[in-house]
């Protein structure tokens, strides 16, 4: 049975999000793309993708900020090169859906995904957060990024920041260096790399509403379409599928990652595993 047609006879589906999905859209951390944006980090600190890049010691914040500026408004404000959440989009759009995300870089909603019916739980790369976690409050950031841009030395064309031919500034002038409104205290990104990733107001009204979701649907035909996910952190998404297929007779389980596709045995028989590339699983070109 193909996907579209398991789709079509679910009651609900649940989709769970890794990074698969987005290197599926073309949101690769390294080769071309990381040389286009980094090329100068890549030679001064010898940083080889994006990822890593992220946890570099930089000397300062100002250029730690412009690591983090680049970073942030390619992952998040450009457009992903290839239309897999597209085409994602237009197969569940008509059904009952939910979906839970470790993806950072808010590609659901940017092709019409509902807000309503998306759980971020790893953060957003649009947001901002004070270093003192106890302020329980995010902040957009894109008008500070795009201002960090402009200062190393990226040109908007057509209202895309693109790589100028002189060389880029490596660091961002002091008075950009982001502080917190409410505690004046550097801020830093929202993404969960340790115990101080802010969960806000919005954070958990969208847990409460995932966690309604899944209650109301504990039998009946419910599809669980895992996407990308891998073994990095399989205790949000993984583990939680394959118990839930395991406790509904009536569940199937949706697998698709290049390589990595797998299905426990006590599942087997209610379990689809496709190791294909995921935008080309969905039928999308």
């Amino acid at each position: 049975m193909s996907i579209q047609e398991e789709i079509n006879k679910a009651d609900a589906v649940v989709i769970g999000a890794g990074a698969g999905l987005s290197t599926a859209a073309g949101f690769t951390y390294s080769g071309l793309r990381f040389y286009k944006y980094f090329s100068d980090f890549a030679k001064k600190y010898g940083i080889q993708d994006m990822y890593s890049g992220g946890f570099y010691p930089y000397e300062d914040l100002e250029t730690f900020w412009a690591w983090w500026s680049r970073a942030i408004y390619i992952n998040r404000y450009l457009d992903a090169p290839k239309n897999t959440y597209g085409v994602l989009y237009d197969l569940v759009k008509d059904k009952d859906y939910f979906v839970l995300t470790t993806n950072v870089d808010h590609q659901f909603q940017k092709h019409g995904f509902d807000k309503q019916r998306l759980f971020y739980t790893q953060g957003d790369y649009g947001l901002f957060q004070s270093s003192n976690p106890t302020i329980m409050k995010t902040y957009d950031n894109k008008e500070i990024i795009e201002k960090m841009l402009e200062a190393q030395g990226f040109i908007k064309v057509n209202g895309i920041y693109e790589v100028p031919q002189t060389p880029l500034k490596m660091r961002i002038p002091t008075e950009l260096i982001p502080y917190c409104p409410d505690d004046g205290l550097p801020m830093n990104t929202n993404l969960r790399c340790d115990d101080t990733f802010v969960e806000d107001a919005g954070w958990h009204a969208a847990c409460k509403r995932y966690n309604d979701f899944i209650d109301h649907h504990q039998q009946g035909r419910v599809l669980y379409l895992e996407l990308g996910v891998g073994m990095n952190t399989p205790i949000i998404i993984k583990y939680p599928f394959w118990k839930m297929t395991k406790a509904n007779p009536q569940a199937r389980y949706i697998s698709i990652n290049k390589g990595e596709a797998y299905a426990p045995a006590e599942i087997a028989s209610q379990s689809l595993c496709i190791n294909d590339d995921i935008l080309h699983a969905l039928g999308g070109e």
